[in-house]
């Protein structure tokens, strides 16, 4: 019975932290990984949880991103699904107005009139896309939409008037 235990010689932090990592990336059970590999199940219970009270680097999280992080630098496998390009069919340069970042959490843009009617004014031009437009400016297409109520709900309109005698009416032959 004494020839079945073998003597264990005590090992450093190294040695089990080795293991421990071996561990975590076996598909093994404590006990079974500990049989397998031949160190003692309470020694290395013991070192497993002095490595559990560790205190753990935090992981990094994955940011939401609305675009992807760079083109790919091969061709795609596939064949494109947008016709090919030519040279007519796009703007040459980019539009000149600036794109507005959107508003930090908890926090809200205020646009003056002003810029309102500027926006909403470059949004009329003739083969202009609203939604384009609104996307540049980083707001809602529906934002563009009320603005354009409030603006034209607001604004004056003047009628030209032309008063005239009614007794110069009446002599023309016109009827009051």
């Amino acid at each position: 019975m004494a020839s079945e235990h073998r003597s264990w010689t005590r090992q450093g932090e190294d040695f089990w932290r080795a293991h421990h990592e071996a561990w975590k990336r076996s598909d093994l059970n404590q006990r079974q990984y500990c049989e397998a590999e031949g160190i003692p199940l309470k020694a290395f219970g013991n070192w497993r949880a002095q490595f559990k009270a560790e205190p753990q680097l935090a992981e990094r999280k994955l940011l939401y991103r609305r675009r992807p992080l760079s083109p790919p630098l091969s061709p795609p496998v596939s064949p494109p699904l947008s016709p090919p390009f030519s040279p007519g069919s796009y703007p040459s340069s980019p539009p000149s107005a600036p794109v507005v970042p959107r508003p930090r959490e908890g926090h809200r843009r205020r646009f003056r009139n002003a810029d309102k009617r500027r926006i909403l004014d470059e949004a009329a031009q003739p083969g202009a896309s609203a939604a384009g437009i609104a996307r540049r400016y980083g707001i809602a297409p529906r934002v563009l939409r009320r603005w354009k109520q409030e603006l034209t709900a607001t604004a004056p309109t003047f009628v030209t008037v032309q008063i005239t005698d009614a007794m110069t009416s009446q002599q023309e032959g016109h009827a009051p």
